[in-house]
């Protein structure tokens, strides 16, 4: 919705609204707790989070469900999920995609090349990046932008 329309509603517009958002909430949020226990309140920040289209930091030991809940939350609203493990060799085009070579025979049995682009985990609608400052500051960039920017150059 935007902001001109959310402007001209009127109470009961956006009392159905409220009404709308906090079932499919509520909807998501039980589903995301039945693989999730015990972590009300991370799942509820973290869908505040998707449904308003920001970023969520989660941290913590290892080993207290962050990429579960993260993957549960991508089934539940039946997002597509990515992860990237950050490392030192991890390069900007791991994470953004890259062109490639794709070798097909033609009609004639002639093999044909051209270029395809391979997206990356960025590409996904869901992306848990893992130990970011493990990264150099170039990759953390490419993260950065496509987070800020939404949209990869």
């Amino acid at each position: 919705m935007s902001e001109a329309q959310a402007q001209s509603m009127t109470a009961d517009q956006v009392q159905q609204a409220s009404s709308l958002y906090r079932e499919d909430f509520e909807a998501v949020r039980s589903q995301v707790a039945k693989a999730v226990v015990g972590q009300r309140e991370v799942i509820e920040q973290t869908l505040v989070c998707l449904f308003v289209g920001g970023h969520a930091l989660l941290e913590g030991v290892p080993g207290i469900g962050k990429t579960l809940l993260v993957r549960s939350i991508s089934e539940a609203v039946d997002l597509s999920f990515g992860r990237v493990q950050f490392t030192p060799d991890l390069m900007p085009a791991d994470i953004t995609g890259t062109t490639v070579i794709d070798e097909s025979e033609d009609e004639q049995g002639r093999m044909r090349r051209s270029f395809r682009f391979q997206p990356g985990p960025v590409f996904s609608q869901i992306l848990l990046a893992d130990e970011i400052n493990r990264a150099t500051p170039k990759t953390q960039s490419a993260l950065l932008e496509a987070m800020q920017e939404r949209s990869v150059t």
